[in-house]
């Protein structure tokens, strides 16, 4: 409800009374002397409204109000340290929660804050120390407890034991669903993430975002471009929000939208805005350097060539857009050793095909004839020869290309080795 603040409670007509009757004692109550325990409300029901910025406000007015006797009121500490969490500001959040624990070390819900705070700050072994203590203090009649500490224990694991904990608790724990799902993205268990999350209705940034990478998944996998425009319109929702249209996940959604909508630019533009937040990161890696190959192949590889996951690198999408990078970078032979390390397989036969193809337009025949003579011997298609003839073609237009810059040097050597070309070119009946 809104309260006007010019329309008069009752003036010469009906007295108000009911529900309405209690909002204007509420409205004349608040104005008229508001308790310092409002604040305190306010706060936390902003808080589970998931509106953390507004909540941190507030209680910053309540413990303004009390700091003359925040001794007594030490749970309020806890209040802005969970916002700070939930705003991504991890540091703060263990200065303000830090006071608290002081005085009550053995409190539940500070304890696994700041066990969190050190997953995000330093790591997953960093953050189960500090369960640890948790895991010492809580009885066994503390079941929300224990339920809360099975759980995080899978994340800061990164997902061990996820199967065997984290099915029974997606009633209980609203994070474990959404763990899981992540748990099966991991797996390449697209399907059943899809199924997980596919009823699931959005109501916080990491659930939107969540759906959003579910969604770009199905659509890869599929084939369906329904899926991916799903998932583009879930990341612009994030990305474009007031809330998040300045923050580190906002800036990456905004990048996977226009990632989707294939406008590389802009992608480019939000992933250089948080590039020094993923600098060893696979993933950003990866994304970012397909996003800068599409616009500039120049020094593309170096990024490429800083992930160093073995999944990563043995997949399709990886090798040949490396290989198509050196290619273009006129690094054709690395192009082709790529090639040489694979096992034969469908996948081996596509990048043959594109080094072949992409050497001829980039004018290393040499490799590309290498390449359409493996694809000719393999399969015997009359588009094969062509490539081959063309190709060849080209290198000797190119050693025709050599003899005059040969000539232009006074060295003595030149005429030896121009003696030498020829001597072949006779032997084997071709002019030069």
């Amino acid at each position: 409800q809104i309260l006007s603040r010019v329309k008069p409670a009752a003036v010469g007509g009906e007295i108000p009374r009911g529900e309405d009757a209690d909002l204007w004692l509420a409205y004349c109550a608040f104005h008229l002397d508001c308790p310092p325990d409002v604040w305190v409300y306010l706060a936390c029901t902003l808080f589970f409204l998931g509106l953390y910025k507004e909540g941190e406000v507030s209680t910053g007015e309540a413990i303004d109000i009390y700091k003359r006797i925040l001794l007594d009121f030490l749970a309020l500490n806890v209040y802005p340290a969970l916002c700070y969490y939930k705003l991504d500001y991890y540091d703060v959040s263990q200065e303000v929660l830090a006071v608290y624990l002081q005085s009550v070390p053995d409190s539940t819900i500070a304890l696994n804050l700041k066990a969190c705070n050190h997953f995000r700050l330093y790591n997953g072994k960093a953050a189960e120390t500090e369960l640890k203590n948790l895991i010492d203090i809580s009885s066994s009649s503390f079941e929300f407890a224990k339920e809360l500490i099975r759980h995080n224990l899978v994340v800061f694991r990164s997902g061990e034991g996820a199967l065997q904990v984290l099915p029974a608790l997606i009633d209980v724990i609203t994070e474990a669903r959404l763990n899981l799902v992540i748990y099966y993205l991991r797996q390449d268990d697209v399907q059943e993430s899809y199924q997980l999350i596919k009823d699931l209705e959005p109501t916080t940034p990491q659930e939107y975002i969540l759906k959003g990478v579910v969604n770009a998944a199905l659509g890869q996998e599929m084939g369906s471009s329904n899926y991916l425009k799903i998932a583009q319109q879930f990341f612009q929702l994030v990305g474009g929000s007031a809330s998040e249209c300045d923050t580190i996940p906002g800036s990456q959604c905004m990048a996977s939208c226009f990632f989707l909508l294939r406008q590389f630019d802009d992608v480019l533009i939000y992933l250089n805005s948080v590039m020094s937040y993923f600098y060893n990161d696979d993933a950003f890696n990866f994304n970012y350097a397909q996003a800068k190959l599409l616009v500039c192949f120049l020094f593309v590889s170096q990024i490429f060539l800083l992930i160093q996951n073995d999944k990563n690198k043995s997949d399709y999408v990886y090798l040949s857009w490396l290989a198509r990078c050196y290619i273009m970078n006129q690094k054709a032979r690395l192009a082709w050793e790529l090639y040489m390390k694979m096992e034969t397989s469908a996948e081996s036969f596509s990048l043959l095909q594109l080094i072949a193809n992409d050497c001829y337009k980039m004018g290393q025949f040499y490799h590309s004839a290498e390449g359409f003579d493996v694809l000719e011997r393999l399969n015997p298609n009359p588009e094969y020869w062509e490539g081959k003839r063309g190709a060849c073609v080209g290198i000797f237009q190119q050693i025709l290309a050599m003899l005059p810059l040969l000539r232009n040097t006074g060295n003595p050597q030149v005429e030896y080795i121009i003696r030498i070309l020829k001597k072949w070119a006779k032997d084997n009946r071709v002019s030069l």
